[in-house]
């Protein structure tokens, strides 16, 4: 992943010096545990740890005469310890046990970043529609003015969603944090499964119930599965965030900082630009679902198409996903909310919002619902084609005489008292807590 979107703790942990570094450690458990179970000589491991020197450009130089980095890199590894330690390297190992088992450190290195950037956005979210609870605005259905909602309710969705990100992340991520040291296909014919148990636990994974020549890449492509899941609540949120700022609508804005500038042209610009960004970023992430999905369809115990393909994908999923929450959180964490546009915006036409309220008050005072509702919808339709600045629906339905004979002053009040629609905001924001931290 390019710099400009890589915050620079998830670009260290995929980075190639770490990568190399994340090898050694497999390829020294490797050695810490076949000495415990009497495979190899008393103080091996203590040697190799003292002996081992990571040296990438004299990696790179064996890499072109060998064409394969496992071997390049054991090479290189080879000349710093000495012919007699390096007999023990890698011994009863094939390359896939070094690199998904390095693969597992990387991903178990990550999830503490990504569950933080995700918690982050979560309480930024929650603290947002806690805020904003009673905070009267228009709720749309295609984009058309439908009933009063608060922004507070908006959000709250939000955090529902969030909240089921939150659980099929950790989990996809822990699926991934198992290590394999069972040999070129997987029976452990030069490795008892006693050492993958032991190694795996002194790095702190599990080891695979059962692995080919690889594990099995379903575990990637769900978890790359639910980092597009999270990239498309997040777009969702972003987009409805651009649509807010709106010239015609602007409920709310994007923090505007001092000296900023919106156009090369336009003095007067005030872009959304993050939420854009982050809507850019969760299309590139969502991308990658589908290469790691087609990554699962290996060659019978193994072949080598995933690799290239895991290359690209991983280090720029892992990069998008930590920056493009990381990003948004901020966004909504300094959002500027307009309440006073929210209510201009629901008092659009003058209360045509209410025009279930006044059919359902003339059906209950005796009208037929097809002919209340026609009634109603004439009214709605004459001050639409208006427009918002001139038409006035309550003016409509206070000047009709056959509304007037049906409905009292008090009734046709009550028609337009936004207390119904807010009534139970609180009762549903009662079923949640605050975020809270998960595994």
């Amino acid at each position: 992943m390019i710099e400009r979107y890589t915050l620079p703790a998830m670009h260290h942990l995929w980075s190639e010096p770490h990568k190399l570094t994340l090898w050694l450690q497999v390829e020294l458990a490797l050695a810490q545990a076949s000495e415990t179970h009497g495979l190899l000589p008393q103080g091996t491991h203590a040697s190799m740890q003292a002996k081992a020197q990571l040296n990438p450009q004299r990696m790179a130089e064996l890499e072109t005469q060998l064409k394969h980095d496992t071997l390049a890199f054991l090479g290189m590894l080879s000349e710093s310890l000495g012919d007699d330690l390096a007999r023990h390297l890698h011994q009863g190992l094939t390359s896939s046990d070094m690199l998904d088992t390095a693969l597992a450190l990387r991903i178990k290195a990550a999830t503490p970043l990504l569950m933080e950037a995700l918690l982050a956005l979560q309480h930024a979210v929650w603290q947002q529609a806690n805020t904003h609870q009673h905070t009267a605005m228009v709720g749309r259905s295609h984009g058309v003015h439908g009933e009063p909602i608060t922004f507070g309710f908006k959000l709250l969705g939000w955090v529902d969603e969030l909240e089921r990100h939150q659980t099929r992340l950790h989990e996809a991520l822990m699926a991934c944090q198992v290590g394999m040291f069972s040999g070129a296909m997987g029976t452990y014919a030069h490795l008892p499964p006693a050492v993958e148990a032991t190694a795996c636990q002194l790095l702190g994974l599990q080891p695979a119930r059962i692995s080919t020549q690889v594990v099995a890449r379903d575990r990637l492509a769900a978890l790359l599965s639910a980092f597009g899941l999270l990239a498309a609540t997040v777009e969702k949120m972003a987009v409805e965030l651009r649509h807010l700022q709106r010239t015609e609508v602007l409920e709310v804005e994007e923090a505007f900082s001092t000296g900023q500038k919106g156009s090369s042209a336009m003095p007067h610009k005030r872009n959304p630009i993050s939420a854009e960004n982050v809507s850019g970023l969760c299309r590139l992430l969502r991308s990658y679902v589908a290469p790691a999905m087609e990554n699962t369809v290996l060659w019978h115990e193994r072949d080598m198409s995933h690799s290239s393909v895991e290359r690209v994908i991983l280090p720029d999923a892992f990069s998008l996903l930590h920056y493009l929450l990381h990003r948004f959180a901020n966004v909504v964490s300094q959002l500027q909310v307009y309440p006073h546009a929210m209510q201009r915006n629901l008092m659009a036409f003058g209360g045509i919002l209410f025009s279930q309220k006044v059919m359902l008050a003339l059906v209950k005072a005796g009208m037929e619902k097809d002919a209340a509702y026609r009634l109603v919808q004439h009214h709605a339709h004459t001050v639409w084609q208006q427009g918002a600045t001139v038409g006035n629906f309550r003016q409509a339905i206070e000047a009709d005489e056959h509304i007037l004979g049906l409905l009292s002053p008090a009734e046709r009040e009550a028609c337009f008292d936004t207390a119904p629609f807010m009534a139970h905001i609180t009762t549903v924001f009662n079923r949640f807590t605050p975020p809270q931290e998960v595994g």
